[in-house]
């Protein structure tokens, strides 16, 4: 059976989420149904990354299997006129036999934008808006403590179906791009709400209301409620998916 690597790119405010869902518009639902229509068969889709409602992605990758034969560089062209506005396919590549994007993957990255000066209408659904002073440097020793293999049971809600919470965090870090506040973390895998909840915890640290050590703290499987807010998944992107070399693509169009 083909195997395709798709590169995705959509907005997530008028998703809820990736995964599909009877009654409700999602990434997967719109994207299985573009794909059909235009390869006329059936679809087998893997994602990197399960996004949630709000949640948005520049660099996700999607695996499709299906029976057709399709030329990866017509089928780039042809999607964008089957897709809503608020979703794209931005490249298609042959993938090898039995490429999982999910299974295959060993680290997503993503993003969280903080605008820390006074509100800005053009950047409405895309950043936190946090005009007060931070404390950006106890902040960045709360995320260089986040590297390395850590027990995120107080990041993650509740009521979850993880029954492992050990993630390994490869790359943590806050930095300032103009007026806005950047945080991009790397891991082999996340939690469901894990960066929302890293994020709502450091800002704490960033008003003083924690310091760095006590956040370190809650990096050994302390309880939910020892951590701080859970912060709003629109500011939320993912941007990119790593796979082993090995892993190699035919051509890829775009």
């Amino acid at each position: 059976m083909p195997t395709l690597r798709l590169t995705v790119e959509y907005d997530g405010a008028g998703f809820s989420g990736w995964a599909a869902q009877p009654g409700l518009r999602t990434c997967e639902g719109e994207l299985r149904e573009a794909l059909q229509t235009a390869l006329r068969s059936p679809v087998e889709l893997r994602v990197a990354g399960r996004t949630d409602a709000g949640v948005s992605a520049t660099g996700q990758v999607v695996s499709v299997h299906t029976d057709s034969t399709p030329d990866p560089r017509r089928l780039v062209r042809a999607l964008p006129a089957l897709l809503p506005d608020d979703l794209n396919v931005r490249a298609v590549a042959a993938a090898p036999d039995g490429f999982d994007a999910r299974r295959d993957a060993t680290s997503r990255t993503y993003e969280y934008r903080v605008l820390n000066a006074p509100r800005s209408p053009m950047r409405r659904g895309r950043v936190l808006d946090h005009p007060a002073p931070l404390d950006v440097a106890a902040m960045r020793r709360a995320a260089a403590a986040c590297e390395g293999q850590h027990d995120f049971t107080a990041f993650t809600p509740t009521d979850t179906q993880h029954v492992f919470f050990d993630r390994t965090v490869l790359a943590s870090r806050w930095e300032r791009r103009g007026d806005e506040l950047v945080y991009t973390v790397e891991a082999n895998a996340f939690l469901r709400h894990m960066v929302r909840v890293l994020v709502g915890t450091m800002l704490e640290v960033g008003r003083g209301r924690r310091t760095p050590e006590g956040f370190a703290t809650l990096l050994g499987g302390a309880p939910r409620t020892a951590a701080g807010t859970t912060a709003p998944a629109h500011p939320l992107t993912l941007v990119g998916v790593a796979y082993p070399p090995a892993l190699g693509t035919g051509p890829r169009a775009e």
